[in-house]
């Protein structure tokens, strides 16, 4: 018997052997377009711009004038959002508003995760702070861990009279009873996401976005 060269099920004749593959490559999402985060800006830098001038006010209430008030910033970007909450309450009433920067890595309670030799930022007290009323500002707030590390740092620094919470974005998601006095937008966040704050001081722009990672591009 005359042997056929094929296996199974004959290649029609208007068939090439060399029958290109491409239309089929195209048509299957890269694994970069499938891994392609998906972006969604909650705040523009002129809706953050406005939610900075309403934290600010609600700062000022809050602590009933400036005569005890302190702001201290988280590293990183809690730092700058400080400072931009103090220039705002100097321009409307006329002081200077001490403020300072707070690295809360040493302070962690998953510090054996971070590595044999975490990156340590600038810790900056202005001043005693024993009898003052010290606002503590982050970017956004989630479990309520990185607030704790905070106020045990603090600690080692005076007793304050009070101390008040003060973020950009509640995220939800809390692991510990902190609850901020100060919020400047409170945002559900599913799983598989996270928010990302950008300002103009490290980043380039001021943006908040909610980016959902695996999303389809």
């Amino acid at each position: 018997m005359e042997a056929t060269g094929f296996i199974g099920k004959p290649r029609d004749s208007s068939e090439g052997i060399d029958a290109p593959l491409t239309p089929l490559v195209r048509a299957l999402p890269s694994k970069l377009e499938m891994s392609r985060p998906e972006r969604t800006i909650i705040l523009d830098a002129r809706a953050l711009a406005r939610a900075l001038q309403r934290m600010a006010v609600e700062v000022l209430e809050l602590a009933h004038g400036t005569d005890d008030l302190v702001l201290i910033g988280i590293q990183r970007r809690g730092v700058e959002l400080a400072e931009r909450i103090a220039k705002l309450i100097e321009q409307d009433e006329g002081v200077v508003v001490p403020r300072g920067a707070l690295d809360i890595t040493l302070y962690r309670d998953d510090l054996e995760t971070v590595g044999p030799k975490p990156v340590i930022g600038e810790t900056r007290i202005p001043g005693e702070l024993t009898g003052k009323h010290v606002v503590i500002v982050d970017d956004v707030l989630y479990t309520g861990r990185t607030v704790r590390a905070a106020l045990d740092e603090l600690a080692d620094f005076g007793r304050p009279k009070r101390i008040s919470l003060c973020v950009l974005v509640d995220r939800g998601g809390r692991e510990l009873p902190i609850h901020p006095d100060i919020v400047g937008k409170q945002v559900k966040v599913n799983g598989g996401e996270r928010v990302d704050v950008l300002v103009e001081e490290l980043d380039g722009r001021d943006e908040v976005a909610l980016v959902r990672q695996g999303a389809p591009a």
